[in-house]
């Protein structure tokens, strides 16, 4: 097209289609897609709508339903308690775990083996979640020999209360003690000048502390209450007289005794390891107790997976898991904060708490943005921790919507209800999902 004359307007030159940066045709480009759009359409978009279709009719599948099944998800007990557990899931894993991996990859950029311990902080992520889930149902194991949570919790606990070594301890044949409020209480009083003898049965030789010896008899002293608290297990003619010390017979080491005069306590030992003690003349006429404290059963530790602290139990695991993850993604961020903001907040005068709570959490606030919003896409669909850890008595207690689906569609037989329960995750997790693919997009703008 010739150009303008003078005073005339610039003709348009005509309009060019776009083509191909790498000049390949559209049906090329089709051709190619076709496998993917096949097992998208396959694998996803067909699950999808059969789930929202099947959500609509009942339990035989031949009959329209309606809401019916959408109603149950807020009318049934295990649902409920499902959807209440996925809230403290959402609210407190990925805050949690996110939490973690921002302390994690703070210090360790820092330190000289930094790198050493992200690696190792970062290995359970190689841990399927079903390999995950057996180590943990072990860790929490209620046996203090067999779980390690109870057996550093009972260790803990033992060091500041230590547990009696005679739970099953208990008066014999023919003993001056009673039963009272849990211990055992001499008959009669006792006066300056006795030896008193306190014999029990009930704990097998072989399971007295170390430091018991052989029972001797006190010897007697005049201005003093002694006695001997023993195991009196001898029995029968020529071997052994009940009530009496016989060679052979061990003391209750560490036993506990008080002297009560009107209820109360006016003075107390610990017999030896040969089960022998001594009180002052304050015990003359006092009766004299083994309190309730000699016979407290062992400290068995917590039940983790109770109803109570099943769920927080599984969370712990979980944050042990993805708490790597989430630390890896932070680090990554971290590498990228201009070290001269940092420096110039150091050079104002802030400290380095101040820092790192007004500079450098700032500077990360949308890689902590993805991190969190990925773990509470991630948390809403967990089913094989909960699965495998929370045994069949708090399993109801531990319930989350991922496995109330699958109760709900292969245990229960109702699987209208569980793809309503499916359609439901999906709402949930769109907009989370939104969430996400907007702020990415946000940052690569930026």
């Amino acid at each position: 097209m010739t150009s303008a004359t003078a005073g005339g307007t610039a003709p348009v030159p005509p309009a060019r289609t776009r083509k191909s940066v790498t000049g390949t045709r559209r049906a090329v480009v089709a051709l190619f897609l076709l496998p993917a759009l096949v097992l998208l359409g396959a694998l996803v978009v067909y699950p999808i709508g059969y789930s929202v279709v099947r959500s609509f009719y009942d339990q035989q599948g031949d009959g329209f339903a309606g809401f019916d099944n959408y109603k149950a998800l807020f009318t049934d007990d295990g649902i409920r308690t499902a959807l209440k557990n996925n809230i403290i899931w959402v609210v407190f894993a990925p805050s949690v775990a996110t939490a973690l991996g921002l302390v994690f990859a703070v210090l360790t950029e820092r330190v000289r083996w930094g790198t050493a311990f992200k690696l190792v902080v970062f290995m359970p992520m190689a841990i399927s979640m079903l390999a995950a889930g057996i180590i943990f149902r072990l860790v929490y194991d209620q046996d203090p020999d067999k779980g390690v949570a109870n057996a550093v919790w009972v260790g803990v606990h033992d060091t500041f209360a230590p547990s009696s070594a005679f739970p099953k301890a208990h008066p014999g044949r023919q003993s001056p003690l009673v039963a009272d409020k849990g211990g055992f209480v001499t008959r009669d009083p006792v006066h300056t000048g006795q030896s008193v003898a306190l014999p029990l049965v009930g704990v097998a030789p072989d399971v007295m502390p170390d430091s018991a010896g052989r029972a001797v008899q006190a010897a007697t002293d005049p201005g003093r209450v002694t006695g001997t608290a023993w195991q009196d297990f001898t029995r029968g003619k020529g071997v052994g007289t009940l009530g009496r010390v016989d060679p052979g017979e061990l003391g209750y080491s560490g036993m506990r005794i008080e002297a009560v005069k009107d209820g109360e306590v006016v003075d107390s030992a610990k017999a030896g390891a040969d089960g022998t003690f001594s009180l002052s003349a304050k015990a003359d006429g006092a009766r004299l107790r083994l309190p309730a404290s000699n016979f407290a059963e062992p400290y068995n530790g917590v039940d983790w997976l109770g109803p109570s602290l099943v769920t927080p139990a599984i969370i712990g695991s979980y944050v042990w898991m993805w708490a790597g993850f989430a630390m890896v993604l932070i680090a990554a961020g971290l590498a990228g904060v201009p070290r001269e903001l940092l420096e110039a907040a150091r050079v104002d005068g802030a400290n380095e708490w101040q820092v790192f709570r007004r500079v450098t959490v700032p500077l990360l606030a949308p890689v902590l943005a993805v991190v969190a919003v990925t773990l509470m896409i991630n948390v809403l669909k967990v089913f094989d921790l909960v699965f495998i850890i929370a045994p069949g008595s708090s399993q109801d207690d531990a319930n989350v919507l991922a496995l109330e689906l699958y109760r709900k569609g292969f245990s229960e037989g109702r699987p209208g209800v569980a793809s309503a329960i499916a359609v439901f995750l999906l709402l949930l997790v769109i907009p989370v999902m939104a969430f996400n693919v907007r702020r990415l997009r946000r940052e690569v703008r930026r």
